[in-house]
């Protein structure tokens, strides 16, 4: 009985074995199958590369290095500094450069500017902010004499200058900026940046997806295919030109090689006229010089108008005139008319007076010029009133000479103005809250404005009262 189940046992086996011999053949012949139908079919999609676990190797889908095409950055997160900031143009209109200290916080499609740190955490408005999509930053020595400066300028042509002593900061912030812009651009479109003012492509250390040259790691877009044919951006690639492109190109170069060397010189143009030098916005050194002075000879004729008819008007120099009759003296003035203000237009003395507050604000340097501003304000701390006269007058006279000159004839005049108080109204005070901010101001404003503002109103107040001590020789 046991020798029957044993070989009732073994013929099961030798069944089971036999299944599993066929099952194996029909898998292998189905592997056959598939190997000769991928051999016929070559046009059909590859399977996708596996995604190594190794960081390193993650790294390299999103990393071309040399010459590869499409080139996608993450945004990068920077924690928030002070750093210095100046808007130079808000579109297409210049603007006048004034740095400010702010505190600078970096998103990923957005560079925010606060006063300071609190304004961020009490989530306060910004002073200002830039969108980063279609945006192009690059180094800049030109724009100013400061070391570290980098330009940001907005796909809308806004232009910002930004700035710090230390090199690290700055080319870690550089850094950031650029790669964010990078990725904000691809998130909106993916369209190539173009610089403000060449067609050079941005930055040579980053890519768009779908432009490169060499093999990208995603295939560009149908509607990018006949783009690729003429542009090929980034990827090292010279652009192709046709012939005729080229030939207009160097016909429109030797002409422009002309042109330019035939142009004439700029006192050439000024002596036929062509070319004016302004008033309104020249450099005080620069216009006396022209003038063959050491006081502006459109100083000297305001305070002149000012004091034969204006001494007794109430509010002298604290009263604003109309300013569209401030602005046409200015143009007149500009243009090297014949300026006479006993004419009836110019009847009004708080337009001139107007105009006259106005050239001194728009100088490119103050009449305190800014490296005196910060040796006046501790010549102004000074408790003992002789040490102070001493302190502000030896500073007075290591001043240019038209700047001393200038102010020496200013302050006599509001001198004069004071002696007529009872009639126009007008204290020291009244005076030096007028003159402190138009006179002088800092280079940068980085400390407080409202105390700066107290420090200049102090100076012109002190110089105002001692004026004959401080002015004698």
């Amino acid at each position: 009985m046991a020798g029957i189940r044993i070989t009732n046992l073994q013929n099961v086996n030798k069944q089971q074995g036999s299944v599993q011999l066929r099952v194996k053949s029909s898998q292998s012949s189905g592997d056959r199958s598939s190997q000769s139908k991928s051999m016929v079919l070559q046009d059909s999609e590859p399977p996708p590369a596996p995604i190594s676990r190794h960081r390193r190797n993650q790294s390299q889908h999103n990393v071309i290095m040399g010459g590869g095409a499409a080139l996608f950055e993450p945004p990068v997160k920077v924690k928030g500094e002070h750093l210095n900031m100046a808007k130079i143009s808000d579109g297409r209109k210049k603007q006048r450069k004034n740095w400010t200290l702010t505190w600078t916080v970096l998103t990923s499609d957005q560079l925010l500017f606060y006063k300071d740190k609190q304004q961020q955490t009490a989530l306060k408005p910004t002073i200002d902010e830039i969108h980063l999509s279609g945006a192009v930053i690059d180094w800049n020595s030109e724009k100013s004499s400061r070391k570290n400066v980098f330009q940001i300028t907005t796909n809308t042509g806004s232009e910002y200058l930004m700035q710090t002593d230390s090199v690290s900061t700055a080319n870690k912030w550089y850094d950031a900026i650029r790669q964010n812009i990078s990725s904000a651009t691809k998130a909106a479109g993916g369209r190539p940046l173009w610089r403000s003012n060449s067609t050079e492509y941005l930055p040579r250390h980053s890519s768009l997806p779908g432009y490169g040259s060499g093999s990208a790691t995603t295939s560009p877009k149908p509607h990018n295919q006949a783009h690729r044919r003429s542009i090929n951006v980034f990827g090292g690639s010279k652009l192709k030109h046709s012939s005729s492109d080229s030939a207009d190109k160097n016909g429109v170069k030797n002409r422009l090689k002309k042109f330019i060397s035939r142009r004439p010189s700029m006192k050439t143009l000024q002596e036929k006229g062509l070319i004016k030098d302004r008033v309104f916005g020249c450099h005080l050194l620069t216009l006396c010089e022209r003038e063959g002075t050491s006081v502006p000879k459109f100083v000297q004729i305001c305070l002149d108008a000012v004091e034969k008819r204006g001494l007794e008007v109430d509010g002298i120099y604290r009263v604003s005139g109309n300013l569209a009759t401030i602005q046409k003296l200015r143009f007149i003035v500009d243009e090297e008319e014949d300026l006479d203000l006993d004419q009836s237009q110019w009847e009004d003395i708080h337009v001139i007076t107007g105009a006259l507050k106005m050239f001194f604000r728009e100088l490119p340097e103050p009449l305190f010029p800014f490296k005196f501003f910060q040796q006046f304000v501790e010549a102004i701390k000074i408790k003992d009133p002789k040490q102070k006269v001493h302190a502000v007058k030896k500073l007075v006279q290591q001043l240019p000479k038209p700047n001393r000159d200038t102010m020496k004839l200013l302050f006599n005049h509001l001198h004069r103005v004071l002696a007529y108080s009872r009639k126009n109204l007008m204290s020291t005070q009244g005076i030096s809250i007028v003159f402190g901010p138009t006179l002088m101001w800092p280079e940068l404003d980085a400390g407080n404005m409202a105390v700066n503002m107290v420090y200049q109103n102090q100076i012109v107040e002190f110089i105002l009262i001692e004026n004959s001590e401080i002015f004698s020789l």
